[in-house]
């Protein structure tokens, strides 16, 4: 049994013997749609005003997005800025709900939390501690 296939024009429905698949590329990429010769027509032009268009633009490098900043200071070991901004909460201090955690903070919570203390520090207590007990 024969089938009857009937194209219909993706940018205005119409259905007609003059409505075909058309392939064009555009970006490095091809496209298919199915268009009448009229709209076939109207894309070759939009096409070429394109092209021109193109070939009179210079190309812009995107700026780069800004990355988004680690929830982790490097001044704190194995605590995040979200849990100093809690603990800090919990303490009746206020703290910027994002951003740069003052200084005054980190080093309360440190000293709350001597786990947190980079291991620079630690090394840098132990190694003055070491020469005090040298020295003393």
């Amino acid at each position: 049994m024969a089938q009857k296939v009937i194209l219909v024009d993706d940018l205005d429905h119409s259905e007609g013997d003059d409505v075909a698949r058309r392939e064009f590329p555009l970006l490095n990429r091809t496209f298919a749609i199915d268009l009448c010769d009229e709209n076939h027509k109207r894309l070759n032009e939009a096409l070429a005003f394109v092209e021109e268009v193109l070939e009179n633009a210079r190309e812009v490098k995107q700026a780069s997005r800004a990355k988004k900043a680690a929830d982790a200071s490097p001044r704190l070991r194995g605590h995040t800025l979200t849990d100093v901004r809690e603990w800090a909460r919990e303490q009746g201090l206020e703290v910027p709900a994002r951003g740069k955690m003052p200084d005054e903070i980190l080093e309360r919570f440190v000293a709350a939390h001597p786990d947190a203390a980079p291991e620079e520090a630690s090394e840098e207590a132990s190694t003055h501690d070491a020469e005090s007990d040298i020295s003393g």
